[in-house]
């Protein structure tokens, strides 16, 4: 074997072995994505996040006793507008039995978020996760994701992706406080 043909066969091995190398390391981080760090049965995380169109703020702690929907979305998130409707059709009337919907918007610019949530009048609370420390701590992939929280602080759901009506209201059935 030549001198050329020896440096083209190590060469070969070298970019070789760091293609396989990068393609298990990549495998690995995607499965890795899938199983959530937090679960049904977990404590929710606690965070305090600005409302928006008020001055007022919103912590996950403060809404103890209460069901919870954390709803993470975007403005450019297409099947998030579609649930959106879904969740005020039934704010009111959840809201009455002790559920709590937060919808954190992880949109970079707030006048667009205000936008949205105007021209679809919404009422339940948006509240606006500026740096994204929120979707990581709940490990946020795809949006949208939601939690839905018992009144005493744990998981009971994660869902992944867009909910119909009746999903949402059977969601919500299972985290409704008793009386």
């Amino acid at each position: 074997m030549t001198k050329k043909k020896k440096r083209r066969l190590i060469f070969r091995t070298v970019v070789l072995t760091v293609l396989v190398a990068t393609t298990i390391f990549v495998l690995y981080i995607n499965a890795k994505s899938d199983d959530p760090l937090l679960a049904q049965g977990d404590q929710a995380p606690n965070f305090v996040l600005e409302r928006m169109l008020s001055d007022e703020t919103i912590e996950l702690e403060e809404l103890k006793g209460k069901g919870v929907m954390i709803n993470f979305w975007a403005t450019y998130c297409e099947p998030c507008k579609k649930e959106m409707p879904h969740m005020e059709e039934l704010y009111a009337e959840y809201e009455e039995k002790g559920i709590e919907i937060v919808a954190v918007s992880v949109d970079k610019n707030s006048m667009v978020i205000e936008d949205f949530y105007n021209r679809l009048n919404l009422s339940f609370p948006l509240v606006h996760d500026k740096n994204g420390t929120v979707m990581d701590r709940y490990q946020v992939v795809p949006l949208p994701t939601s939690y839905f929280i018992n009144p005493d602080g744990t998981i009971e759901r994660v869902v992944k992706g867009p909910l119909t009506l009746e999903k949402l209201e059977g969601y919500f059935k299972e985290i409704l406080p008793e009386d």
